[in-house]
Order: C-alpha cells, then sequence, then structure tokens
C-alpha cells in the first residue's frame, strides 16, 4: 500500500513539474500584468504565481478533467483581486507603466479579457458580477490606457529683471 502511495505520489509530482515547466512562464505574464511591475523585477507578480500554484497542486489529484492552467488563472485572478483590497497599496503598480493609470479591478477585467482571452461570461462568472458590468469595465479601461490623460503642461516662469 505505500508503495503505491509513494507511485502516486511521484507520478502526480512529475505530472505537475511538467505543466509548471509548460505554463508558468504565460501564467508569470499574467501576474506581472496584474500587478503592473516591471518584467524584470516583478517580485509581488512571483509572489502571487507561487501562492496560486501552491493551491493547484494541493487540488491536483482532485481535478478531474478541470484543466490546471485554468485553475490556477483563476486562483491568480482570485488572489489578486483579494490582495488588492484587502491589502490596500499592496497591488499599486509603480509610476509610469501602461497598466499603471488603471486601478486593481480594471487590470484585472483587462488581463482576464484581453491577455488571456477569458470570454465576457466567464469572466464575470470568476468574479462574481454581470456581464455588462465586466464589458463596461473592459470599455472603461480599455479607453484608458489607449486615451491616458494628459497633465496639463506649466506655463514657462518668465522672470523679469529688476529696473
Amino acid at each position: 500500500m505505500r508503495e503505491r502511495n509513494v507511485a502516486q505520489a511521484s507520478r502526480r509530482d512529475r505530472e505537475f513539474e511538467a505543466f509548471v515547466a509548460g505554463a508558468a512562464g504565460r501564467l508569470l505574464q499574467t501576474a506581472t500584468l496584474l500587478t503592473a511591475e516591471p518584467p524584470d523585477d516583478n517580485p509581488r507578480a512571483r509572489r502571487l504565481l507561487t501562492h496560486a500554484l501552491a493551491q493547484t497542486y494541493a487540488v491536483w489529484d482532485g481535478l478531474r478533467g478541470e484543466d490546471p492552467y485554468d485553475r490556477t488563472r483563476r486562483e491568480l485572478a482570485l488572489r489578486f483581486e483579494r490582495g488588492a483590497w484587502h491589502h490596500h497599496g499592496f497591488f499599486r503598480p509603480p509610476p509610469g507603466g501602461v497598466l499603471s493609470a488603471l486601478g486593481p479591478l480594471e487590470r484585472l477585467v483587462l488581463v482576464l479579457r484581453l491577455y488571456e482571452g477569458v470570454a465576457e461570461e466567464q469572466t464575470a462568472a470568476l468574479l462574481g458580477m454581470p456581464a455588462e458590468r465586466v464589458r463596461t469595465i473592459c470599455l472603461r479601461a480599455m479607453a484608458t490606457v489607449l486615451h491616458p490623460r494628459r497633465e496639463k503642461p506649466v506655463p514657462p516662469v518668465v522672470e523679469v529683471a529688476p529696473s
């Protein structure tokens, strides 16, 4: 019995390692987009992905035909959403990134819809909101990214020489 358990654990570990080898790069990119960190300096995204992968590993044997990529992406999105609201500022992006002008929910919807290609209805179900709200958030986020607000230029100071 013990030998069979060891063999099953070994098989599970190999399957999970193969999944991570194939999917971790794209999932890390997704996490990096969510946190709006630079790709070469993304500790929050790496932490977010590590937690999502750990959760997927914990339920690996119970996936029963469920796509592990979808499961991990869902865990990544939910962890980001919870973290963004419960840890104020934890997922605040550094200034200057393309997605830094977006709020956490806008980034989440935009990344799921446009980068990950998740259908509007699936995104709505994942986030527990109506599809119309997801559509509105996505359109607003796209408008913000495509047409960023420009700061009004400060007029130059003209110095008047004393007479």
